[in-house]
């Protein structure tokens, strides 16, 4: 198996930074180049140090460690599958139940993912996989913009404070894990990973002066920044409406040298503290920028020498990305890599494309991947494996291999790891873009769950980004825009409908009338797929399409109710459909004006059936 790279671990002996770049670069060359081979022993590394483990012998693998074997005898799984298992574990049994060493935390999945938080074990050695992977980031990068060693990152992370099982594990976000860990804190030298926010402002579990303090120091090293960003395009452009409600007195703090007395944590006043001196000057220059009408270009305005915005633009990210080129000036935006609690996977290795046409080459050392295909037509799940609990025998036989996936195909993505997770379906659907060498890549298009539904039909995260899209050009003469939106599928009325809460960015003056609205929401629903429009137009059995528009501000509330029950600042992504009671409360007593489709959406008969055509 081709070796990962080692880390240099002293700047002053022998540091190059060029031979480090060339030793990353080859080792992505050399894996994708074998991704078939590479595979096979990442699976038979696995079973072989788990083949006694109490999950592997209940199936009856009986230490194989050969694909077939493997793929014949384990059955393809979710959550649901081995949660007794993982309770088992978090109540304390520290028996070899999934993994033949000790599982060292859990990661907590996103709170709006699926709707429920998951317990995804680990080991202490993924903190190096996922170490691995961050590596490869910037050689990559430094392909495509030369000289990101000469300056620093301003990247906005967070933390959210974890919990301990009854057992007493550590459960968290994947994120706070590598953060908290010597990997992050005490990470070796590397020009790369030169942040202008301190570890200590980043370990701050107080979200406010955490990003508070991340701000000022970016502020006070506005020059030396290179690159900006965050995980999200959400939690980036939250970072800019923070500057815009605080920047009088983050000037005053610069203007000064002195902290905010708001900023209360000794270790984050102690870090900050080593960096803010008095400037004046500066302080003049950024009140001056911030109090011009118009924040077009604010990022390159104040941090001159920024050459791009990472962050993740992707799948229903990709709603931010007008607002994204209206502050940034149309920097690019770079999504680097793709990863969850359950694995790290991959890397985008053209760093500069579009973000549509983002595309991911799954590292294949990181675990073993294998793909459920997923037929789609027209935007119909015609193998809804949002629905289905489990596979049957002939639906597990068609799981493929990473290096036998076709082009243009879309597949749920299935992983084994290290840790104890065999045939895991991580929910996830990709599409093969293309091939590095022998080595897919992918195109992230949705997590399969997300689903508005009244009667037959089934409306997922696509097809909802879509409409949307598509309806917001009504609102464009208007200079206004959609910064935020979820759904609920309203089923009180009868027939039940569809409901669509907007949260609107007026930068014009004149006034949306009535009718532009409910043109929006035809164009929704125009927009939306065949049985939907059938249910709509033929068979009665959904009701007019609704827009809510909701005041500013209210998916900022449902962001800090999110966190306040548990959600972490960092993986947080404003849900797409919304079910639960509370939620649903909170953006219903928000609502300013409410709009309806004027009219059943076109359907024709015989079009459903063109849909089901191979």
């Amino acid at each position: 198996m081709p070796e990962a790279p080692k880390k240099f671990l002293n700047p002053t002996e022998d540091y190059n930074l060029q031979d480090k770049n060339n030793k990353i670069l080859h080792f992505i060359e050399e894996v994708t180049k074998t991704p078939h081979e590479v595979q096979k022993r990442v699976l038979a590394e696995i079973l072989t140090r788990n083949a006694h483990v109490e999950y592997l012998q209940r199936h009856g693998l009986n230490g194989h460690t050969d694909r077939d074997t493997f793929k014949k005898i384990m059955p393809v799984i979710k959550y649901e599958d081995i949660q007794s298992d993982i309770n088992r574990i978090a109540n304390g049994d520290t028996s070899h139940i999934l993994c033949s060493k000790p599982i060292s935390e859990f990661l907590t999945s996103s709170g709006t993912s699926g709707g429920e938080r998951k317990l995804m074990p680990t080991i202490e050695e993924e903190l190096e996989r996922r170490s691995l992977l961050y590596s490869l980031l910037m050689p990559v990068m430094s392909q495509y913009v030369p000289g990101l060693d000469k300056g620093k990152g301003m990247y906005f992370l967070f933390i959210k404070s974890e919990a301990k099982t009854p057992g007493g594990l550590v459960a968290r976000p994947v994120l706070t894990s590598y953060y908290k860990s010597s990997h992050f804190k005490q990470r070796p030298y590397d020009p790369y990973t030169n942040y202008t926010s301190p570890n200590e402002t980043i370990l701050c579990p107080d979200s406010y002066q955490s990003m508070y303090s991340q701000l000022l120091c970016g502020l006070c090293q506005n020059k030396e920044v290179l690159r900006v960003g965050a995980v999200f395009a959400s939690g980036f452009i939250r970072a800019i409406r923070f500057l815009e409600k605080h920047w009088t007195i983050l000037c005053k703090d610069i203007a000064s040298g002195t902290l905010n007395p708001q900023i209360t944590d000794p270790s984050v006043r102690e870090a900050v503290m080593k960096i803010l001196k008095p400037d004046p000057k500066l302080a003049s220059f950024i009140e001056g920028e911030c109090r011009k009408d118009s924040w077009h270009g604010i990022i390159t305005r104040l941090w001159p020498n920024t050459k791009y915005v990472d962050v993740i633009v992707t799948g229903t990210m990709s709603q931010y990305i007008p607002t994204l080129d209206y502050y940034s000036n149309g920097l690019p935006l770079v999504c680097t890599m793709y990863a969850s609690s359950e694995c790290y996977f991959g890397v985008n290795l053209n760093p500069l494309c579009k973000p549509s046409e983002v595309s991911y080459t799954l590292i294949p050392t990181m675990g073993y991947f294998e793909f459920l295909p997923v037929q789609r037509n027209n935007g119909i799940n015609t193998n809804p494996v949002s629905v289905r609990k489990s596979l049957n025998e002939k639906e597990q036989q068609e799981l493929v291999d990473l290096a036998d996936v076709k082009l243009g195909q879309e597949y749920e993505l299935v992983v084994t790891t290290y840790a104890g997770l065999y045939r895991y379906r991580v929910g996830d659907v990709l599409r093969v873009a293309s091939f590095k060498n022998k080595a897919p890549q992918f195109n992230f298009i949705c997590r399969k769950n997300v689903v508005l539904s009244i009667d037959s039909d089934k409306t997922d995260e696509v097809e909802l980004q879509n409409a949307v899209k598509n309806a917001v050009n009504h609102l464009v003469p208007f200079d206004a825009t959609v910064t935020e939106y979820t759904s609920y599928a309203d089923t009180t009325t009868i027939p039940g409908h569809y409901v669509l809460f907007w949260e609107l960015g007026l930068n014009g003056t004149t006034p949306i009338p009535p009718s532009v609205f409910e043109d929006c929401c035809l164009t929704v629903e125009e927009s939306l797929n065949s049985v939907y429009r059938q249910g709509r137009a033929s068979d009665k059995s959904i009701g007019p399409l609704e827009i809510k528009i909701v005041e500013t501000g209210t998916f900022d509330k449902l962001m800090d109710y999110a966190i306040s029950l548990g959600a972490s600042i960092n993986q947080y992504k404003t849900p797409r459909c919304v079910k639960f009671a509370p939620i649903v409360e909170l953006l219903t007593t928000r609502v300013v004006s409410n709009y309806y489709s004027p009219k059943c959406p076109k359907w024709v008969p015989g079009h459903k059936q063109w849909c089901n055509i191979d």
